[in-house]
């Protein structure tokens, strides 16, 4: 069945509510930052993205976030960048997403005391902000938020159809064992609620769900530009689970869904259950015992969830929420640039 993208990605007031936010944010910058923060909207750096920290060598290269950092704005310019974070996620989102900034700190003094990093500096900071194209405009236009352990990608298309995806949540350490902030667990629903519903399943049904007895040591998708639905294993399908496991299923997507804005999360879950819920699948790897390894995935037709927690001990969490064709906005910006020659033709 055909996905209407017009209602699929239709959230004008969150496109109308990051728009003024991004305008705001550029205000604020003098020349040169807001030289540095932006971007043509077909600059292919829309589509660097990677959730470790600057400096970090990836596929053989050092990636460095680009776009301006924190740590190089003034405190105006500061609370106007993080105004995008409010504007694009829910209010749990936003906080999530802060929290994951400062819990640098927590990374820095556990990393002082158990070991030396030389390489790598943690610092809340340091996280870049990047606009493409022009916010409000007719045109298409976007705007990043990344650094360590978040990854946030918004594309706006025709004004009103928002795309949120790639959304990168992480954690380290998950459970702060050092410093003033022992005990504190930035994410902890994305391991609990899998859990639950992993402890749910009965008899054969958590046989086909667990499909392996080692978790992969990261995300199988990476920090790649397309998430490949063929990648991360299948799994346990809705359809077959009970009543109560579905319920628990559902409450897992709709919680990293609604990482998002009300808006857009509303059209995102809309868009899940018209591509057919009966098909989305439940994933396990690794150990079932909490403190221990473990990763999970969920995928649909449209959509797919990844996680994991194995390094660092089993306490380092990766989490993400790809779209399998509308990452970056692609299908709509396919639709878009299509009905944009077809007018050409018609005028000419």
């Amino acid at each position: 069945m055909a996905l209407d993208l017009s209602l699929s990605y239709h959230a004008p007031a969150v496109a109308r509510r990051m728009a003024d936010a991004a305008n705001r944010f550029l205000a604020a910058l003098d020349p040169a930052r807001r030289a540095a923060v932006t971007y043509p909207f077909e600059d292919q750096e829309r589509y660097r993205w990677n959730y470790r920290p600057d400096g970090f060598d990836w596929d053989g290269r050092t990636f460095w976030h680009e776009g301006v950092r924190l740590l190089n704005m003034t405190a105006a310019q500061q609370e106007a960048a993080l105004g995008l974070l409010e504007a694009g996620l829910s209010a749990h989102g936003a906080d999530r997403a802060r929290a994951i900034m400062a819990l640098e700190r927590d990374l820095r003094e556990t990393e002082r005391i158990t070991r030396w990093v030389p390489h790598v500096i943690r610092d809340p900071e340091l996280y870049a902000f990047a606009i493409f194209g022009e916010p409000g405009g007719a045109a298409p236009w976007a705007w990043r938020a990344g650094g360590h352990h978040l990854g946030l990608h918004f594309t706006i298309v025709e004004g009103d159809q928002v795309a949120p995806t790639p959304l990168f949540f992480g954690a380290n350490p998950a459970e702060v064992r050092h410093g003033p902030n022992v005990g504190l667990r930035t994410l902890p629903e994305e391991e609990d609620l899998a859990r639950e519903l992993l402890r749910s399943l009965e008899g054969e049904r958590q046989s086909i769900a667990v499909v392996s007895p080692k978790a992969p040591h990261d995300i199988l998708t990476d920090a790649y530009r397309s998430a490949n639905p063929a990648v991360p294993p299948r799994g346990l399908a809705f359809s077959a689970m009970s009543g109560e496991e579905r319920d628990r299923l559902v409450k897992l997507i709709r919680w990293y869904v609604d990482r998002a804005a009300e808006e857009v999360a509303a059209v995102q879950w809309r868009k899940i259950e018209q591509a057919r819920l009966e098909t989305v699948t439940f994933a396990w790897a690794g150990s079932e015992a909490p403190g221990e390894g473990h990763y999970y995935t969920v995928k649909g037709p449209t959509f797919m969830i990844e996680y994991d927690k194995t390094q660092d001990g089993a306490n380092h969490i990766h989490s993400v929420w790809r779209d399998f064709t509308n990452d970056w906005g692609e299908d709509l910006l396919a639709a878009h640039y299509a009905a944009a020659h077809r007018a050409s033709v018609a005028d000419g």
